[in-house]
């Protein structure tokens, strides 16, 4: 049986299902090219930054984090240190409300994907009524030479296809969401080790001039 007898043999439910499948794949090359992009560049502009940073070459950090804007935890960065004289607790208060910004985009298509999860495995169900429906209706009890053999293999056939559909799109979908979710975990433990480097130069750099200024006085 070829791909395209294969799907046909699906009955009315192998079209969602397709939809589906479709609109997985695109939702799985997006995120993927997504976290590529974070976990390809991330950490060696963002130690570039805490090092220039850490070097009080603020303005070269800060020119580096602009040049990667793109990257949630420099955007984070940037947010923090743009505010004007702030004391280390509105600098910690600047990086957790810009982190809390940056959430959805980690977390983008996440009910999407949840909902191909969830409905897929049900479609095929679905399919396997209407299969099962499709063969009995085709059975003609006490009269063997009267049954259509045809539709009662056709529609046990749908049955099994659509069931057969309905659990591989949810089974494939639901292994990239899972390593999607793993890759947002790590990245938010990544970033709040992050800004916990940043938070600590600035309260350093922060008490310093007050100590210098202090005794300048």
């Amino acid at each position: 049986m070829s791909i395209t007898e294969f799907f046909l043999a699906g009955g009315a439910v192998a079209w969602p299902l397709l939809g589906f499948s479709l609109l997985g794949v695109a939702l799985i090359i997006e995120r993927a090219i997504f976290w590529y992009r974070i976990k390809s560049r991330q950490h060696k502009v963002v130690t570039t930054a805490l090092k220039l940073y850490r070097a009080d070459q603020v303005a070269a950090a800060i020119t580096k984090l602009k040049q990667n804007a793109d990257l949630p935890v420099c955007r984070i960065f940037l947010e923090a240190l743009d505010l004007p004289d702030a004391s280390p607790t509105e600098f910690r208060l600047a990086l957790e409300t810009a982190t809390q910004a940056e959430l959805p985009l980690f977390k983008r298509f996440n009910t999407l994907f949840q909902t191909v999860i969830t409905v897929s495995p049900l479609l095929g169900l679905l399919g396997t009524i209407l299969g099962l429906m499709q063969s009995f209706a085709a059975l003609d009890i006490g009269n063997v030479g009267g049954t259509n053999a045809t539709r009662v293999t056709g529609g046990i056939s749908e049955a099994l296809i659509s069931t057969v559909m309905g659990l591989v799109v949810a089974i494939s979908i639901l292994l990239f969401a899972n390593s999607f979710r793993s890759f947002y975990l790590r990245q938010l433990a990544l970033i709040q080790e992050y800004a916990g480097q940043l938070e600590l130069l600035y309260r350093r750099f922060y008490e310093k001039g007050e100590k210098t200024y202090a005794t300048t006085r």
